[in-house]
């Protein structure tokens, strides 16, 4: 299908748009790579009260929330417990940011709205002076890989296979295609 036409914007998350992010979470196509709706819920309110580093964001299109972006610090998440279970983190540089998305409507699902999203939160994050961009979708969700691919990530050859189910991948801008 051809890009949704329409702006992208973000706006951070705050307490009001709880309900909205529980629903999403809910919902059969998030619920397939996302965890428990109450779990992925309380981790972001511990980031809107600064419990946790990650920054999260609604995803608007024409000012519709229609998702949910955030970005997180490898360094923040480099304790021995989360080492253990994801032994890539101890292998990139502690500045590295991850990136993490859902679109929560499902109507807008395949049309080229997440390679648009994180295109334009990997620019903010360049802007911002970040030189390592990571993002580690399941493998098996291939539209979401093919997403990143189309906005410059690669897989990282020496960590593929590493982490069960989990494919890691690395932005490089000249992979990026027009999105």
């Amino acid at each position: 299908m051809p890009n949704e036409a329409g702006q992208i914007g973000f706006t951070p998350v705050t307490a009001g748009h709880y309900p909205l992010l529980l629903d999403w979470l809910h919902r059969p196509h998030v619920r397939d790579w996302w965890g428990e709706p109450e779990t992925e819920l309380g981790h972001i309110r511990a980031m809107v009260e600064g419990r946790d580093t990650t920054r999260p964001f609604i995803i608007e299109l024409d000012g519709r929330p229609i998702g949910y972006i955030q970005y997180w610090f490898l360094a923040d998440n480099k304790d021995p417990e989360l080492v253990e279970a994801s032994p890539w983190l101890a292998e990139l540089p502690d500045d590295a940011v991850g990136v993490d998305l859902t679109i929560g409507e499902a109507g807008l699902l395949s049309r080229g709205i997440g390679s648009r999203a994180v295109s334009q939160m990997v620019r903010r994050l360049l802007e911002q002076g970040h030189a390592t961009i990571l993002i580690d979708p399941d493998i098996e969700n291939h539209r979401a890989v093919q997403a990143y691919r189309k906005a410059g990530f690669q897989p990282v050859p020496h960590l593929e296979g590493r982490t069960k189910g989990v494919l890691i991948m690395q932005y490089d801008k000249k992979n990026e295609t027009n999105t």
